[in-house]
């Protein structure tokens, strides 16, 4: 079984694979997961709705979704679909309570989590972030701080074109973004950003199960 896994994952994580690649790597195995198009479906329209310019959907639903195909596992259930955005202009907890009250209507079914990153720097007591990007940045692990987001393009091409899609008479481009970059998400790596406590990364690791379930990650106290 061990040689399989690491088959796979040397197919995958050839030292000659550029960010590009690993990036075309990872939107290719998003556009084939059916549920995590129809997530991004859905805030997609929830983000028009509501209006957000600048919203990803993070952490683990992309992060899982690597470890499950390096490991040649069957891919985890959604058990948490973190979607952040940005808007200084409104705060409040109750804007965040608002989205995810309408996702729950679009799909009670999924696991909606919202929160504006516009906000977030209080709870973490950093300085004010700029952009989801910037939040993301001070996340606690660097594989952890990767998200995709979902925008109609005027274009003809079917370049990144999801799958899903093909019957709409719209393009659809996925955006990813990753500040710590791609390569450690596929070097199965998890690692403490040394911009958050290790207490915060060790408490993490120890109650979220993914040593356990993930066998084949290696941990990385330090960068």
């Amino acid at each position: 079984m061990s040689h399989v896994l690491n088959g796979a994952m040397n197919n995958v994580m050839d030292q000659a694979m550029s960010e590009a690649a690993l990036k075309h790597q990872l939107l290719k195995w998003i556009i084939q997961d059916c549920e995590r198009v129809r997530a991004l479906e859905l805030a997609l329209q929830c983000a028009k709705v509501h209006s957000m310019p600048q919203w990803y959907l993070a952490a683990g639903f992309v992060r899982n979704l690597v470890w499950d195909r390096l490991h040649g596992f069957e891919l985890s259930p959604l058990n948490d679909i973190d979607l952040i955005y940005f808007c200084p202009l409104d705060i409040s907890p109750e804007r965040d309570l608002a989205i995810e009250t309408y996702l729950n209507q679009l799909a009670p079914e999924l696991p909606w989590s919202v929160k504006n990153q516009a906000r977030m720097h209080v709870r973490n007591q950093d300085t004010a972030y700029t952009s989801c990007v910037d939040a993301m940045a001070y996340w606690p692990e660097f594989e952890t701080a990767i998200g995709v987001s979902y925008q109609v393009v005027d274009t003809e091409s079917d370049t990144q074109t999801c799958v899903g899609m093909k019957n709409h008479p719209a393009s659809y481009d996925i955006e990813l973004v990753a500040p710590f970059g791609l390569n450690s998400l596929f070097a199965l790596k998890l690692s403490a950003n040394p911009k958050r406590g290790l207490s915060v990364f060790d408490h993490r690791v120890a109650t979220k199960g993914w040593l356990t379930r993930y066998p084949l990650l290696e941990c990385c106290r330090t960068s």
